[in-house]
């Protein structure tokens, strides 16, 4: 190439030299898995390197923080067992690279995810995080079904470490732990998830069927989110019969500070059960038809304060019960079959309640909307309660506030509320205007009795009037 160079001038011989030398440096940058050769004769040869595809490690966790479970040898077609493949994955994630805590105590995973992969998978115990103190952690994606041999009474996913790990009485197990986009079959053998003591869990847009015991239970612990989920013993629509022999509770929360947000529970005994403090209910739908009415959507337990908010949602033919309520609002909420609310007395305590802005739908059985379960002891102590402004269609209306206007010639007016109010015999106030239909006459009168929820005014000679009646009883 140099002999055939040396015939043209020297400026032309460097700028040969310079594009030459571009084109390769713009080959060798652009293409890096390209060989660039010049023969003897100047020409230029490319080569392209071919390699045959690398291996994917088992775990390529190192520096992506995701581990799949097929990876670890889980079968996604449910035909064989996948619980140590699974676990494997999950002691790997809890046991990755971290980035400082969050709550003390609790290692900072970083979001590591452990993806089923959109399989199905065949558990045969439950899938329980074998360290505690970890955090910022997703498990997402697929199915898991109990085998035959799932141990009666446990849990497909176990949020709670063993009781002989180290660590296992510190203050929180488990933070920001995210199970999401999943399906859990639980086969009759036991439930679907376990939270215990630990802060701010999500379970987020998750199915959980076939359940013999609780779909999710959540014990101590704050903050636990349950959003666009679906909890049901039974598969169904509405109105099978297999309803007739539920046994479980669709949702447990034993603990304080958590949110239920559009979810469906379903074919459960109790679709809610409640036993802690401050929890928030929006827009839940809990329903089971089959037996009609006489399930129970959601169930307030002592022992604690109420606390509760139950906002936006529908009871369709299962109602609410609440254990000495204080401090308990259901407004804006729709009760459907007869469904009812309920006010059971365990030490006598109802306080603070607000039973606002609500629609009831029955058969014309003659139900009330409100009722009252003094089977332990009478309410002694009723104070702040306010049930008004609901409507009803089919069943008796039946609030804190009760109105009526008597009218005739006399001098004794008595207004009977017994049918109007939810409480017996208790009357805190009682406000009234007397119109006498002779506009000239002035007649004095005075609200004389306010006893078994019946108020009785009287004037001091017989006219002909108007007495328009206000009866309360919820007041301070």
């Amino acid at each position: 190439m140099i002999r055939r160079m040396e015939k043209y001038p020297i400026f032309l011989q460097f700028m040969i030299v310079i594009g030459l030398a571009s084109f390769i440096t713009t080959q060798v940058y652009a293409h890096p898995e390209v060989d660039v050769n010049i023969n003897s004769s100047g020409h230029v040869n490319l080569h392209r390197r071919h390699h045959l595809p690398k291996h994917k490690a088992t775990a390529n966790a190192s520096t992506t923080h995701v581990y799949h479970v097929t990876s670890y040898g889980a079968d996604p077609t449910g035909k064989t067992d996948s619980t140590n493949a699974i676990m494997a994955a999950v002691s790997d994630a809890l046991n990755g690279p971290s980035t400082g805590l969050l709550i003390n105590g609790i290692v900072n995973l970083g979001g590591a995810r452990i993806d089923l992969d959109g399989g199905n998978y065949l558990i045969s115990r439950p899938i329980q995080f074998p360290v505690p103190g970890r955090g910022n952690l997703f498990i997402q994606g697929g199915s898991l079904k109990a085998s035959n041999e799932f141990p009666n009474g446990t849990y497909l996913i176990d949020l709670s470490p063993a009781a002989t790990t180290n660590g296992s009485d510190a203050e929180y197990y488990y933070e920001f732990v995210t199970m999401r986009d999943l399906f859990l079959d639980c086969n009759y053998r036991g439930g679907g998830i376990q939270v215990v003591k630990s802060l701010r869990i999500n379970i987020d847009n998750c199915y959980i069927t076939h359940f013999s015991t609780v779909g999710v239970s959540v014990k101590g612990g704050h903050e636990t989110s349950i959003r666009h989920s679906t909890v049901g013993q039974h598969i169904t629509a509405g109105g099978d019969p297999a309803e007739r022999n539920v046994t479980g509770i669709g949702i447990e929360l034993a603990g304080n500070d958590n949110s239920i947000t559009d979810v469906v529970v379903f074919s459960a005994a109790i679709g809610i059960m409640l036993s802690g403090q401050a929890n928030t209910i929006t827009a839940v739908h809990c329903y089971n038809k089959a037996t009609g009415f006489g399930g129970t959507g959601i169930y307030i337990k002592l022992p604690g304060l109420a606390q509760t908010r139950i906002v936006n949602s529908y009871l369709d033919y299962t109602g609410i019960v609440a254990e000495d309520p204080v401090q308990l609002t259901i407004s804006n909420s729709f009760f459907l079959g007869d469904a009812y609310i309920v006010f059971k007395s365990i030490k006598g305590v109802v306080s603070g309640v607000n039973v606002v802005d609500n629609m009831f739908t029955g058969s014309d059985k003659g139900i009330d909307v409100v009722q009252l379960d003094q089977t332990n002891g009478a309410f002694k102590q009723i104070d702040q309660v306010v049930i008004d402004a609901n409507n009803v269609k089919g069943m008796n209306l039946r609030s804190t506030t009760a109105r009526k206007i008597v009218k005739g010639n006399s001098s004794l007016w008595e207004a009977d509320f017994n049918s109007a109010l939810v409480f017996p015999d208790l009357i805190k106030r009682a406000y009234y205007t007397f119109i006498a239909d002779d506009a000239t006459s002035f007649p004095v009168h005075a609200l004389r009795n306010i006893s078994s929820n019946k108020v009785v005014i009287q004037s001091q000679t017989t006219v002909s009037a108007s007495v328009h009646i206000t009866a309360d009883q919820g007041g301070p």
